[in-house]
């Protein structure tokens, strides 16, 4: 069994990289161009939603394809939290208790991505691909 996890689990780390920010990549889409979901009618760029679509569109790619992965995941770990902070503690109170505030999805990106900033990319990235060559 030991050895079993041993070989999948640098495989399992590129896989959740992947979906992790395939997930986030899809918020940012819906902000823009409202699929799935709604868009936000008259987002501006530069407004907080605006830039949290941004950050949600290029760290999701850059996850998901693996490239600039440390980078992209500290900037995507750093705004759920802020999110976490700002849109679910900020808005319904109760900081400890995630369920209560909505927050339980920001929380839990938020510590996905600080451990794909630590642990890297795992194999299947254009990092992992770069750093043989």
């Amino acid at each position: 069994m030991n050895d079993s996890c041993t070989t999948w689990a640098p495989r399992i780390l590129s896989i959740l990289r992947i979906v992790a920010g395939y997930c986030l990549l899809w918020h940012g889409t819906s902000k823009y161009f409202g699929f799935p979901g709604n868009a936000i009618d008259g987002l501006q760029i530069f407004s907080m939603m605006g830039i949290a679509g941004l950050i949600e569109l290029i760290a999701g790619v850059l996850l998901i394809i693996g490239l600039f992965t440390r980078g992209a995941a500290f900037i995507a770990s750093g705004f759920t939290a802020a999110a976490y902070f700002i849109g679910h503690v900020a808005t319904n109170g109760m900081l400890l208790f995630p369920p209560m505030n909505g927050g339980e999805a920001a929380v839990l990106f938020c510590f996905v991505f600080l451990y794909i900033f630590a642990a890297g990319p795992g194999p299947w990235s254009i990092d992992a691909a770069r750093s043989k060559s």
